[in-house]
């Protein structure tokens, strides 16, 4: 019997993982790609919050149209605004009673009582303004005094309207076609 003895092979095992240099590469890649893609995203966020804001704001405007008709009674409408701060806040009583508190819900004072409030704290970037402080909705009609804009405006200027007539039908726009989705004022 032969036997033929062949020396065993000597077989070069592959190298498995990377190497030092080649994980600091890729996450130096990963960080610049990153880097790059975080203005964007910011810019989304900031632009779906203002849509999503800006359909609960025109929501609670047909609202508080709607309710007062159904109490047989005037509510209100109210925008705040401080430093922390924006809000708006559905209330009967006088514009003056109700504001909004620290924590979101709305504070009120005497006879009037909230129904509704939303807080956009400036973290959020993204603030609520008006030409008025505050538009009472009539219960026989459904009319509004007065007529007024109230703005939805994010930290980088895209800007939401909505705009109530003495009807009390709301009208949405977008100042210079700022946010696409809507048409420009």
């Amino acid at each position: 019997m032969d036997t033929k003895h062949s020396a065993p092979a000597t077989k070069r095992t592959a190298q498995r993982g990377f190497t030092l240099i080649e994980s600091a590469i890729a996450m130096v890649v990963t960080a610049i790609v990153a880097a790059a893609a975080a203005p964007g995203l910011r810019d989304v966020l900031d632009a779906r919050r203002l849509d999503g804001t800006a359909a609960s704001l025109a929501a609670d405007l047909r609202f508080v149209r709607t309710e007062a008709m159904a109490r047989q009674r005037p509510l209100r409408l109210s925008v705040r605004a401080n430093a922390q701060a924006s809000c708006w806040i559905v209330h009967t009583g006088a514009a003056s009673e109700c504001t909004c508190g620290a924590g979101g819900a709305a504070v009120c004072i005497g006879s009037a009582s909230a129904i509704k409030s939303v807080l956009l704290p400036s973290a959020e970037r993204l603030s609520i303004t008006g030409n008025v402080g505050s538009i009472v909705f009539d219960p026989l009609h459904g009319t509004s005094t007065p007529a007024g804009t109230l703005r939805l405006v994010t930290a980088n200027g895209r800007a939401i309207h909505h705009i109530v007539n003495v009807v009390g039908r709301v009208r949405t726009c977008s100042p210079g076609a700022s946010v696409p989705s809507h048409p420009a004022c």
